[in-house]
This record gives C-alpha cells, sequence and structure tokens, in this order.
C-alpha cells in the first residue's frame, strides 16, 4: 500500500536513477552495439559468400561456424569468453570480451540473412549479366547484391534493434551498461522493481526511436526500388 512518503521516496529515487542509466546506455550500450553490428555485418557477408562458395573447405567451416553459434545461447558464449578462457591463460577484459562475443554471434545469424537475401535473386538476373560479358564476381557486384542488399534491409533493422536489448546480457560479464547500472542502483536502494521498470523503459526509448528510423530506411529503398 502506497503512501505520500513512499510515492515520493520511489519518485525521487527513479529521478535521480534516470540519466546515470541513461548514460551507460549512451556509453556502452549503444557504442557496444554499433561495433559489433558493423563488425557482425562484415563478418556475416564473408560468411554468406563462402556459404554460397564452390569451394568445399570454405562452405564446411562457415557451415559449422554458423552451426555453432546459432546452436547455442549467447549468454553461454559470453561466460566461455570472459570466465572459460582464463582457464587455458586468455584473460579478457569485460567490453573486448563482450565485442568479441556479439561480433561472432550477429555475423552467425546475419549471414543467413545475406545468404538467403543473395539466394532470392532469381538466376535469370545472373544469367543476363553473363549475357553481356560480366564474370561471376562483376555480376555478383553490380547486379546481385545491390538487389539483395535491399531484400535484407528489413531483417537486419530487425537484427540491430534486437542486438540493443540482447546487449543485456553484457551485465553478466560486468560490463557497466544500463541493466548493470540499473542493477547496481537497484541494490542500493532495495527498489528492484521500480528500477527494472525503469530500465525496461529506457530501452523501450531507444528501441522506438530505432524502429523509426529503421522504417524510414525501409520506405527510401522501396521509393527506390518503384523508380
Amino acid at each position: 500500500m502506497f503512501t505520500s512518503d513512499r510515492s515520493e521516496h520511489i519518485i525521487g529515487i527513479l529521478r535521480d536513477s534516470f540519466f546515470p542509466i541513461l548514460e551507460a546506455g549512451l556509453y556502452f550500450t549503444i557504442p557496444l552495439t554499433l561495433i559489433t553490428f558493423i563488425l557482425g555485418l562484415i563478418l556475416a557477408f564473408l560468411t554468406a559468400i563462402a556459404r554460397i562458395s564452390e569451394m568445399k573447405i570454405l562452405n564446411y567451416l562457415a557451415r559449422v561456424y554458423v552451426w555453432i553459434f546459432r546452436g547455442t545461447p549467447l549468454i553461454v558464449q559470453l561466460f566461455i569468453l570472459f570466465y572459460g578462457f582464463p582457464s587455458i591463460g586468455i584473460t579478457l577484459t569485460p567490453f573486448p570480451a563482450a565485442i568479441i562475443g556479439f561480433t561472432l554471434n550477429v555475423g552467425a545469424y546475419a549471414s543467413e540473412i545475406f545468404r538467403a537475401s543473395i539466394l532470392s535473386i532469381p538466376k535469370g538476373q545472373w544469367e543476363a549479366a553473363y549475357s553481356i560479358g560480366m564474370t561471376k564476381s562483376q555480376a555478383m557486384k553490380r547486379i546481385v547484391l545491390p538487389q539483395a542488399m535491399r531484400v535484407s534491409v528489413p531483417p537486419l533493422g530487425n537484427s540491430f534493434i534486437s542486438l540493443v536489448k540482447d546487449t543485456s546480457l553484457a551485465a553478466t560479464i560486468t560490463v557497466t551498461e544500463m541493466f548493470q547500472k540499473g542493477q547496481q542502483i537497484a541494490a542500493a536502494t532495495y527498489e528492484p522493481l521500480w528500477l527494472y521498470i525503469e530500465v525496461a523503459f529506457i530501452y523501450l526509448i531507444f528501441s522506438t526511436i530505432l524502429s523509426y528510423f529503421q522504417s524510414a530506411l525501409e520506405k527510401r529503398y522501396n521509393r527506390s526500388i518503384a523508380k
């Protein structure tokens, strides 16, 4: 049951904690998301190319990589990197461990988006490119990839927004991102319910803003296709 003093106490805690949690998001959550997404996309593209390559060894290695990182929980992957690797002499600090873990995970999932987007381009597009004298690499670069990129924008946008929320798992390896900051304040104030609701609200703000930009980007690509 809430009293006036109790309500004022909770409001005061939420007011005082809002900007420290937001600051953790701006200094850790967003940079972690951007760095790992960019690196993950590079890795994903290379993996997708390997998956459709005629070189059996590259195809096999790419399949194994995707199989492992899509088939195991992200939190387990982070624990192996941060808590497990020191037992074999490899010690990583929290933020680099998070970057490596999220990058490998994003790369595995996004590679399937890239691969599916490339394979979605009709074979007639390849044949038309060959008919005017293009090599396979030229056809890929000039004809197939531009169309595949348009197809991949919506699912990659969804992956980026999901990654913002997934970075909360970095708290398990002591990265002081938004969720970790919320946990610290909740432990000090003994108000976990309201602090975690506040953290969720800030995540919601970030996701809403990113969803708006995703919609704008999709509309831009749709207009370019219509032309």
